[in-house]
């Protein structure tokens, strides 16, 4: 069994792809447009821009992320979880950090904790809460 999150952008989801394909490096697996469905939608679901994103299946690093621009206009509110990124080096935590928050806001700043070398915790541009960490047994076997 997987569980994976399912992001809903209104309307921003390929500026919100291409942000994480720079700042994380993910690789888009699969974008489906809403013009390129066999079947029309239901009327309940009002207008939606052919040209939107239906459904994208992002890969960053082993997880998969999906997304889509939603098919209503309700606001994007992220409330209530955080998508966690273990990075491979402190290094790599603070290229991830520092580019996940450009035009975010820093609600932990990056540094280290008693459970960690590296650890922050921020909101994206996008409203997306993320927490970047460090695993301490990654640093010890990067420094042997």
């Amino acid at each position: 069994m997987q569980v994976q999150p399912y992001l809903f952008f209104n309307g921003r989801c390929e500026e919100a792809i291409e942000f994480y394909r720079k700042a994380l490096g993910a690789e888009v697996e699969m974008l489906v447009r809403f013009k390129d469905s066999p079947d029309e939608h239901p009327p309940e679901m009002g207008e939606i821009d052919p040209e939107s994103v239906m459904h994208a299946t992002l890969k960053i690093g082993d997880a998969v992320l999906l997304a889509s621009d939603g098919c209503g206009n309700e606001p994007t509110s992220f409330k209530g979880f955080s998508l966690s990124l273990t990075a491979t080096s402190k290094t790599e935590a603070d290229r991830f950090f520092n580019a996940l928050a450009d035009g975010g806001e820093v609600q932990m700043p990056l540094g280290e904790t008693f459970f960690s070398p590296r650890f922050g915790m921020l909101t994206d541009r996008f409203g997306v809460s993320w927490m970047i960490y460090v695993a301490p047994a990654a640093t010890a076997a990067a420094a042997a």
